[in-house]
């Protein structure tokens, strides 16, 4: 926004606010903020909405108010120049100041975030786009990633599932190989502490199976509730010798090919990724599982439900029996 267009908003806003209004904006943006210590550190994730970085401020010990942040944002029309990173605030700093610093980017470190279900390619695709990374590992196959930052080769040379996602903080310039180095170790650590808290008589054998099986599950339901069912519907299938029969595998082993769309033919189409044709897990995992999902995959739910259907809201119904999930799917998928 041209500084002629700021000028214009902010004199159109203040006049519909009106002089007292005015005031009361003005006094509070440079009035110190009653910050919880001294000196904090916070981190704004990547692609926030003003209001999301209000709320990470506040979480963080940075308590200012939400409508009157989000004001001082539009009038200034800096709504789209806020810049993640980790974030030093001192005693004094006034709501202002906060915004200014944010507008600048004025950081200590810079940030990679990896979300939950993200694949390993979208991965690189995402550190590969951060322009604070020395992009080293470019031209890298995944393999030779894995050799470049120490982790042992898997048999399959498939990086897939191996790093945890998080939001990790690295000073400018850092190479994007200490990112996947933290990442794997990070991933290697909370795999080694799921399974040593694991639940007995488990139909995995392996952590890398454990991996596998909490990658589906992390791909079938963004439900915190619903992914030990889940968990459970995949165990009880693997005892049983049954495919798991997960639509997100097959995705994954169409690769490319998949346009937004799975049809009959993808689903009876043998791929060593599709769990229709194929019984046991799939080779590798589909995803960046995150915590939640190696829990659940280690501790399902005690129960027999044998399938699951999506309600359309986020959640799932559960159903030992054929007959009562064709019930479910003539319901939610059929509208019958």
């Amino acid at each position: 926004m041209s500084l002629l267009k700021k000028c214009l908003v902010a004199a159109a806003t203040l006049a519909v606010l009106g002089a007292g209004a005015v005031a009361g904006v003005w006094h509070w943006a440079n009035t110190p903020v009653d910050l919880a210590s001294e000196q904090l550190d916070v981190t704004i994730k990547p692609h926030s909405s003003v209001r999301s970085v209000t709320a990470q401020l506040r979480g963080g010990g940075v308590p200012v108010q939400t409508e009157l942040f989000v004001l001082m944002t539009r009038v200034l029309g800096l709504q789209s120049q806020l810049k993640s990173g980790n974030y030093e605030f001192k005693l004094g700093v006034t709501p202002y100041q906060v915004l200014q610093k944010m507008a600048l980017g004025d950081v200590n470190e810079y940030v990679a975030t990896i979300i939950e279900g993200w694949t390993f390619k979208r991965m690189r695709t995402e550190l590969n786009a951060n322009p604070a990374l020395r992009h080293d590992s470019i031209g890298m196959t995944d393999a030779e990633i894995l050799a470049a930052i120490g982790a042992p080769a898997v048999p399959t040379g498939n990086a897939e599932g191996l790093f945890f996602p998080d939001t990790y903080l690295f000073d400018k310039n850092s190479s994007d190989l200490d990112v996947y180095r933290r990442a794997y170790r990070l991933m290697q650590t909370r795999l080694a502490e799921a399974w040593a808290a694991r639940a007995p008589g488990l139909p995995v054998k392996s952590p890398y199976e454990a991996l596998t099986l909490a990658s589906l599950i992390e791909k079938e339901t963004g439900r915190a509730g619903d992914r030990p069912l889940v968990a459970a519907v995949f165990s009880n299938r693997l005892r049983a010798g049954m495919p798991l029969q997960t639509d997100p595998s097959v995705i994954y082993g169409l690769g490319d090919d998949y346009d937004g769309h799975l049809r009959k033919r993808d689903l009876r189409t043998d791929t060593i990724y599709n769990t229709y044709v194929r019984a046991g897990l799939p080779p590798t995992p589909i995803a960046l599982p995150g915590a939640a999902s190696l829990q659940a995959a280690l501790n399902p739910a005690p129960t027999t439900a044998l399938y699951f259907v999506a309600r359309g809201d986020g959640s799932s119904v559960f159903s030992d029996n054929l007959v009562d999930h064709n019930k479910a799917v003539d319901k939610y998928i059929r509208g019958q």
